[in-house]
């Protein structure tokens, strides 16, 4: 049986329920989201953001998506989980937010947005509705931290895809490798493995939910992997060095990300000695993944050990950040965050080290905080005999 990525109207109608009882307890009236991903999580509609607005506007009864008219009909094919308030194109001579106001009616009481609403945008709904209080809210990003088990369903698809894009890049190299044929560059080994995951939702899954990125990542190798998020060139792999392959796909509009260092070849004694700390200081900071701890906790741990280690001068980041909607979004798994982590969040975990004239160490998981536990939704074997290829 295909995988069906689309979550039904059913999912859409609580997300909006819990919204609601959140505006309710916060004295909001109504809550405008502008941002790409917030207008996904809410109504199901994946968009293309550009200077246009499309926003959803939330009350305590209706539920308006504002769209310009060239969106109009890509928004019934997907079934968005409003009802639509089209204006005709911006700046527009009826302007968009004068569209949405003649919809709502006036509003005397609280208007909410999201944190990332720009000024301009902001200033522009003042004056739309100059009766309201214009406050920015981060409700629906908090809400965004906890998964419904609808969510948690297509994370888990993301990471087993996300697994595989791993599995195709390995292979590409070592079949060249084990053949004496030219090894491949950077951005082919992107290409292929981005064409992995698309062939593999094309043809295990129904209803793809299409976004701007579905699958994506980073690929380094050599002295280069030493970048924790350097670009990928047309250099092309080398024997008896190690390589990155960071990647990770969306389905259903969720994210998940598998991550291995690999060595290429003959491993030096620097490889292993800086892989197995990684790999130690990596599995840390996933035990500290724990439902009643805090974010700030499970980074403390990891880069505690890291630095005892002797590692200092290779640490450079986070132990990781939470994930959803977006790849990167709250909570920060970062030592000056901390929020209490509860079943249902689902996080990264990726303390690296970075060590110049040698190249990178990361290993990164998709990890879901439950009752029992952290529990690693992505796979990909991490043991050292495991990561050298030849």
């Amino acid at each position: 049986m295909a995988f069906l990525q689309r979550l039904g109207p059913e999912f859409y109608d609580k997300v909006q329920r819990d919204i609601r009882a959140r505006m309710a307890a916060d004295g909001i009236d109504m809550l405008l989201l502008d941002a790409a991903d917030d207008v996904l999580y809410t109504t199901g509609f994946a968009f293309r953001p550009n200077e246009r607005p499309i926003a959803l506007a939330l009350t305590a009864q209706s539920a308006f998506l504002l769209i310009p008219e060239l969106e109009r009909d890509y928004a019934l094919s997907q079934n968005a989980a409003a009802d639509s308030v089209v204006y005709f194109e911006f700046p527009g001579v009826d302007r968009p937010f004068d569209v949405l106001a003649r919809a709502t009616g006036p509003i005397r009481g609280t208007i909410g947005h999201g944190f990332g609403m720009s000024v301009g945008r902001a200033t522009e709904l003042a004056a739309t509705y100059p009766q309201a209080r214009i406050v920015a809210t981060g409700m629906v990003s908090t809400m965004r931290q906890i998964k419904y088990s609808e969510e948690v369903r297509l994370h888990r698809e993301a990471a087993r895809i996300s697994d595989a894009m791993v599995a195709s890049g390995v292979d590409l190299v070592t079949q060249a490798f084990r053949t004496g044929k030219p090894l491949p560059s950077e951005i082919e080994l992107e290409r292929h493995v981005v064409r992995h995951a698309l062939d593999m939702m094309a043809n295990e899954h129904e209803d793809v939910l299409h976004l701007a990125t579905l699958a994506g990542g980073l690929i380094n190798g050599g002295v280069k992997s030493a970048f924790p998020h350097g670009i990928e060139s047309a250099r092309r792999l080398e024997p008896n060095e190690i390589f990155i392959l960071s990647l990770g796909c969306r389905v259903g509009g969720r994210a998940s990300e598998s991550e291995r260092t690999f060595v290429l070849g003959e491993p030096s004694r620097e490889h292993e000695t800086y892989y197995r700390i990684a790999q130690e200081g990596q599995r840390i900071g996933t035990a500290g993944l724990i439902a009643g701890q805090t974010c700030a906790s499970a980074d403390i741990a990891a880069l505690n050990y890291l630095h005892g280690a002797g590692m200092t001068p290779y640490v450079k980041h986070r132990v990781g950040h939470g994930m959803g909607v977006a790849f990167h979004e709250s909570p920060w798994v970062e030592a000056g965050d901390q929020t209490v982590l509860q079943a249902g969040m689902v996080c990264s975990s990726e303390p690296g080290l970075y060590v110049p004239g040698v190249g990178g160490f990361r290993l990164a998981d998709t990890v879901l905080v439950t009752q029992d536990g952290p529990e690693s939704l992505t796979l990909y074997p991490r043991d050292f005999d495991a990561i050298v290829l030849g």
